[in-house]
C-alpha cells in the first residue's frame, strides 16, 4: 500500500469500524499529545487502554496502564502508536505475536517505518502511519 496517500474511505472506514483501541505510549502528563489524544478518542466513544510499561498498574484518565500488548485482557481492534518510528517494528512484532491480531496498526503524526508496515499488511492488518486519528476523526466522521 502507498503510504503517502490514504483516501478518506479507508480512514473513515477504519475509525468506523474499530471500537477497542490500545495507545502505546500513553502519557499521564496531560501536556503530552497522547494524553489530549486519549481523551479524545475516550469522549468519541472508543475504549482506549494505556500501554506504557513505566506507567504499567497506575491509571490515566481512569483507564489502568499495561506494560505491554500482551498483557491487555480483551481484544485489540487498533494500536495507537505514540512512539519514535525506530519503535513501530517491535511495536508491530508485539502486534503479531498477539492471540488474536489487532485489524489496524494507526502510527501518529511523524512516525513511519515501512518495512514494519509491510510486515503488518502481510499478516493482514490495516496500517496508517503519519497520521492522528483526533485530527482524521472531526474531518471525516463528526
Amino acid at each position: 500500500m502507498d503510504h503517502d496517500v490514504y483516501t478518506d474511505d479507508y480512514l473513515a472506514g477504519i475509525l468506523q469500524s474499530v471500537k477497542t483501541i490500545a495507545l502505546t505510549g500513553a502519557s499521564p502528563n496531560p501536556a503530552r499529545p497522547s494524553n489530549g489524544v486519549m481523551g479524545y478518542l475516550l469522549s468519541r466513544g472508543y475504549e482506549v487502554i494505556p500501554v506504557n510499561p513505566g506507567q504499567a498498574g497506575k491509571q490515566i484518565q481512569g483507564r489502568t496502564v499495561y506494560a505491554r500488548l500482551a498483557d491487555v485482557p480483551v481484544p485489540i481492534d487498533m494500536v495507537d502508536v505514540f512512539r519514535a518510528s525506530e519503535y513501530l517494528d517491535g511495536i508491530v512484532e508485539e502486534a503479531l505475536a498477539l492471540r488474536q491480531l489487532p485489524n489496524v496498526i494507526w502510527a501518529q503524526l511523524g512516525v513511519r517505518d515501512d518495512a514494519a508496515a509491510a510486515k503488518a499488511e502481510v499478516a493482514g492488518i490495516k496500517v496508517v502511519m503519519n497520521r492522528c486519528p483526533a485530527i482524521e476523526y472531526p474531518r471525516l466522521i463528526a
